[in-house]
């Protein structure tokens, strides 16, 4: 599975087709004598490759379900006030295998349907590029906000978009992150009011009895802990998160 997605990666951003003779310019030069010496080249295809795997994971990132998570995840966090617990690494590394886990039917269907036809070379790495971005665009589709469009299309100055499969990458791309954001907000906004709730009781219990002095997320801490574990948050949120892409998918 790592191998193929490794692929599905390379061939989406990086794949380009080797000519006969590739164009290259020299990267180091061995001087051995005055006749004698050695030239060691890079092909510029090579050289773009590399380039392009540079920003590569943040193109992805932002195509796949990743920000939604991480932002809820990180929201979650602050409203329960445990400060760094869970670590940055368990939700980055939360937010990153469940992102797997929703986005695993839009890479087999790239695998499937671009991937495999490239390496038995049946289509050039050009026409598999444009086929392995479909599924990631019928993904984003389904996420985003007509209104979104809407607004970087004017900005871009696109006039019209004949149906929502033929919209320019460069415009659902932004378009996308925008709705993911919004989404991610709004669901953060109905994960932080319980434990909203639980402080104002707690500070006005702690000022009815006139301990000012006391913080009072140090006594609330325990209590929405305590709720959080007996409504079973970790999988009511996983759940959640994963249900809210494949119910608009």
């Amino acid at each position: 599975m790592q191998i193929r997605l490794l692929l599905v990666l390379v061939l989406l951003f990086g794949a380009f087709p080797l000519a006969a003779q590739t164009p290259s310019i020299p990267a180091i030069s061995v001087v051995g004598g005055a006749n004698d010496g050695q030239t060691y080249s890079v092909t510029l295809e090579v050289l773009a490759l590399m380039t392009v795997l540079t920003v590569l994971p943040a193109i992805l990132l932002m195509m796949t379900s990743f920000t939604r998570i991480i932002i809820v995840l990180a929201i979650l966090r602050q409203a329960l006030g445990t400060q760094s617990t869970p670590s940055n690494q368990v939700l980055l590394g939360l937010a990153l295998f469940l992102s797997l886990f929703i986005m695993t039917p839009v890479l087999e269907q790239v695998n499937t349907q671009a991937v495999q036809p490239y390496l038995q070379e049946q289509v050039n790495a050009f026409d598999a590029l444009k086929i392995a971005v479909e599924p990631f665009k019928t993904f984003m589709l389904a996420q985003t906000r007509e209104a979104d469009i809407q607004m970087f299309a004017d900005i871009a100055g696109v006039e019209s978009i004949e149906t929502p499969e033929a919209t320019p990458l460069r415009l659902l791309m932004p378009a996308f992150v925008t709705s993911e954001l919004k989404t991610a907000f709004q669901i953060g906004f109905l994960v932080f009011i319980p434990f909203v709730i639980i402080d104002l009781v707690v500070a006005s219990v702690l000022m009815s009895m006139g301990m000012m002095m006391l913080s009072p997320l140090i006594i609330s801490l325990p209590f929405k802990l305590m709720l959080f574990v007996l409504v079973d948050g970790w999988a009511l949120i996983m759940g959640t998160l994963a249900s809210s892409f494949l119910v608009n998918a």
